[in-house]
């Protein structure tokens, strides 16, 4: 079957203009994807994708693709300007720290953290969260969540230090089956030598983190920046004194919940709970 070709308008955004120059190249080479594929080692579904711009160009591909047209760094200029439009504004100065970030420590009230989201689980908050959005807007969004859980299998991507309250386990979020697919996800990630993930139970109690989830960016030359995300709006903090104490907040709650192995047992019990939902509405 043929591919789709989609039209692209280089005027309307960078993601545009990065596939129309992709494409315009490729044939100007006489390639087609099926060769190209071959030459940078990258799927044809991928190139595809990111030649009707509904798949974003992360790295290294930029590189190997002004290595096989001999661009001269074209494609790296591009995709710094596709980087700028990302994110919407409020976040797009976070996810800049996160992708430099080489320890990110996180805690979590209501929701499995996004690094940590299955496809169908990120689909299903994304969706609740933008109810009159377009399945294609919806798609976008879902696509660059999981593209930014990349780094985390990368050999030199950062550390993750999830903690994760009780109800984030017991939440069906998107219903029994993809809430179960996501703590299996979180078993299997619990198990990866970047990954740290601890249960704080119900009996805990309340906590001064209660309000917000927070997160903690540790970058190069021992800097740390605080992000509390809000509904409709996040909060940097670079100010020493306000960090020292977000971080002594996420280390007495860290110390409070549960070690690996009996957060394991947890997740894998919650699991359960999601199983005898499911043959219940059989």
């Amino acid at each position: 079957m043929a591919a789709i070709t989609r039209e692209l308008d280089p005027f309307r955004s960078a993601r545009d203009l990065y596939g129309a120059e992709l494409r315009r190249q490729r044939q100007l080479a006489g390639l087609s994807l099926d060769r190209l594929s071959e030459v940078v080692n990258y799927s044809k579904t991928h190139l595809h994708g990111i030649e009707i711009a509904e798949r974003l160009p992360l790295p290294p591909i930029s590189s190997k693709l002004d290595a096989a047209f001999g661009t001269g760094g074209l494609f790296e200029g591009l995709w710094r300007i596709v980087q700028q439009e990302r994110y919407p504004d409020r976040y797009r100065q976070f996810m800049e720290l996160a992708d430099q970030a080489t320890d990110i420590h996180e805690y979590a009230g209501h929701l499995v953290p996004g690094l940590l989201q299955t496809e169908a689980y990120a689909r299903a908050v994304l969706r609740v969260g933008a109810p009159e959005a377009s399945e294609e807007e919806i798609e976008r969004k879902v696509a660059l969540r999981l593209e930014r859980q990349v780094r985390l299998r990368e050999p030199d991507g950062p550390h993750l230090w999830a903690v994760l309250e009780e109800a984030v386990l017991r939440r069906p979020v998107g219903g029994p089956a993809t809430m179960r697919g996501q703590l299996a996800e979180l078993l299997v990630l619990a198990e990866s030598p970047h990954v740290g993930i601890q249960v704080l139970p119900f009996a805990h109690g309340e906590h001064t983190l209660l309000a917000a989830p927070l997160t903690l960016l540790h970058l190069p030359g021992h800097k740390v920046i605080t992000y509390f995300e809000g509904r409709y709006d996040g909060y940097l903090a670079e100010e020493p004194n306000e960090v020292k104490q977000h971080q002594r907040a996420y280390d007495l709650l860290r110390a409070s919940a549960l070690p690996p192995q009996d957060s394991a047992a947890m997740i894998e019990a919650a699991m359960e709970g999601f199983n005898s939902c499911e043959q219940q509405t059989d």
